[in-house]
């Protein structure tokens, strides 16, 4: 069989409740048939044979083949289309199961936060599109489809060089693993998911990070524009940051176009498999930046620090293996 790469592509990325309250780029389903097209053109340049994709009602890989002009043969996963989160999650099993080198996602960190549900040790190679964009990278998606590529055909150093584990924020209930995050978990002070997006910083009770990220936009920004949150978190930490009544106060880009004072407790490291129980009920956690999981009162729910996150690709990391290796030359020229 030919190599293949899965496609996810999430038509409800970048649409939520945010462009409202904010000011949120919109990313909508003919920018996306645009994204997916050039990806099908890159991997078909380069030799992939076959793509299996996720259906969704607005018909968004069709819409891309439409004028895609490629020779390779894409095919839809057998699932019931809901058009909720529930499509990619399963999309992304039958992927894995079928044997895909790697998954496309196109998407933001909520995309790919349930994509990484199901993708087992499959790489992801993600493009962003969403709302808060820390996991998926604003890259082209011609450079990605070529990264896509040189995974999927095995190309040397590629995986060796370019893929590496993710991290993510585990969610314990009774100490099950019930949910994951990839990116940031917040204690959210209200009861009801209603529109799952989070905006609300005096809400905000607690945030849990898997990396002191910088220059990020959604809650993940509260420790990132803070200067001494990186060296609280060694080189194997996250960060624990309790939040409300604290002398310091930072100015965080909570969401697109939305700064507003947050006031800071502590900032604590987070150790690789260290448990932190919730500390405040009744309350609800927001996932990568989507309210998902309730608290009530007397739960006992807990957050961990794991180093089994999804396989990620670095596009910029393959493209320069995939150089090294010659991948993108043709005919005999000589090496000067």
């Amino acid at each position: 069989m030919h190599p293949t790469v899965g496609l996810i592509a999430n038509p409800a990325s970048g649409k939520d409740i945010r462009r409202l309250i904010a000011h949120g780029s919109v990313f909508d389903n003919n920018e996306k048939a645009n994204i997916i097209r050039r990806v099908l053109r890159a991997l078909d340049v380069f030799g992939v044979k076959r793509v299996l994709a996720m259906p969704d009602l607005y018909g968004l890989v069709l819409r891309a083949l439409e004028e895609a002009h490629v020779g390779l043969r894409v095919e839809f996963v057998d699932i019931p289309v809901t058009n909720t989160a529930a499509d990619s999650r399963l999309a992304a099993t039958v992927m894995a199961q079928a044997g895909v080198r790697c998954i496309v996602t196109v998407g933001g960190d909520g995309t790919n936060r349930v994509v990484a549900q199901g993708c087992h040790n499959v790489p992801l190679v993600p493009i962003s599109t969403g709302t808060n964009n820390v996991f998926p990278s604003f890259v082209e998606s011609t450079l990605a489809g070529m990264a896509a590529a040189a995974v999927a055909l095995d190309v040397e150093r590629v995986w060796e060089q370019a893929v590496h584990r993710a991290r993510r924020l585990e969610i314990l209930r009774e100490g099950r693993v019930v949910d994951i995050a990839l990116v940031d978990v917040v204690v959210y002070d209200e009861r009801f998911v209603a529109t799952k997006a989070i905006w609300d910083a005096d809400k905000m009770r607690a945030l849990f990070l898997t990396a002191p990220y910088r220059g990020t936009i959604g809650a993940s920004a509260i420790a990132a524009y803070l200067p001494w949150a990186e060296q609280v978190a060694r080189d194997s930490a996250g960060l624990y940051v309790e939040l409300g009544a604290g002398q310091t106060r930072v100015l965080a880009p909570i969401a697109p176009g939305l700064i507003v004072p947050v006031s800071v407790r502590s900032v604590s490291p987070l150790e690789l498999e260290q448990t932190v129980p919730i500390p405040h009920a009744p309350s609800i956690l927001a996932l990568d930046g989507e309210r998902e999981v309730p608290v009530p009162p007397g739960a006992s729910v807990a957050v961990r620090l794991s180093a089994r996150g999804p396989y990620v690709v670095d596009v910029q990391a393959a493209l320069q293996a995939a150089v090294e290796e010659g991948f993108f030359v043709q005919g005999g020229t000589e090496r000067g």
